[in-house]
């Protein structure tokens, strides 16, 4: 891609015009299909993302479950790949394409460097630690707190609001994924719904009443 069309694509928080220049000289543009792993527990980064166009599920999995971190979308950066960028760590979690996105990746070594020389970059980097503790914290407390049927209302719910659709696209085992627990409890509840009235099952779907 061109410097001018990747610079065409970068966050207009991004203010600067000599940190514009340096992220279309030093970054990198991809594209990635819905399932593509773009980061790896254990992995070694050497580089940071910012979504431009799609979503990546970030999660950490622990033998046949998996615990939803967060969600990375447009004009924004993974802030387990921040951490590990600042700490020269491994990652702790995997980061997932849900759909085909297009991403920009630059070497950690800027992080830091970015940070000093660009007030944009630096309030770019605040909000994302805040933003993501907030969605962590109340995610803590949702696990915590709530009982499982009402996680489960609560996520179809919103996720039913974010589509504008009564009709969810999700398997009962990608929904226990989403939630951190096991397919027979999402089995079990789901079934308690419908004969609740409050949703039918149909096979790759659910759909709210």
């Amino acid at each position: 891609m061109e410097p001018n069309e990747l610079l065409a694509k970068l966050p207009v928080a991004f203010a600067e015009p000599g940190l514009r220049e340096e992220m279309s000289r030093h970054g990198k543009y991809m594209q990635v299909g819905k399932g593509d792993t773009i980061v790896r527990e254990g992995q070694y980064l050497d580089f940071l993302p910012i979504v431009l166009k799609g979503e990546i599920r970030v999660f950490q999995q622990k033998e046949d479950r998996e615990i939803l971190l967060y969600y990375v979308r447009a004009g924004q950066t993974c802030m387990m790949s921040l951490s590990a960028a600042y700490f020269n760590n491994t990652s702790v979690s995997y980061g997932v394409a849900t759909e085909p996105s297009e991403i920009f990746v630059f070497p950690t070594r800027m992080v830091s460097e970015w940070q000093l020389k660009y007030p944009s970059w630096n309030s770019f980097l605040i909000q994302t630690f805040r933003s993501r503790y907030e969605e962590l914290l109340g995610s803590f407390e949702s696990v915590a707190f709530d009982p499982i049927e009402k996680r489960v209302m609560t996520y179809l719910t919103n996720r039913s609001r974010q589509e504008n659709s009564t009709k969810i696209a999700i398997s009962h085992q990608q929904l226990a994924y989403e939630l951190g627990t096991t397919r027979v409890v999402i089995s079990r509840i789901l079934k308690a719904f419908e004969q609740q009235g409050k949703l039918s099952l149909f096979r790759g779907y659910i759909r709210l009443k």
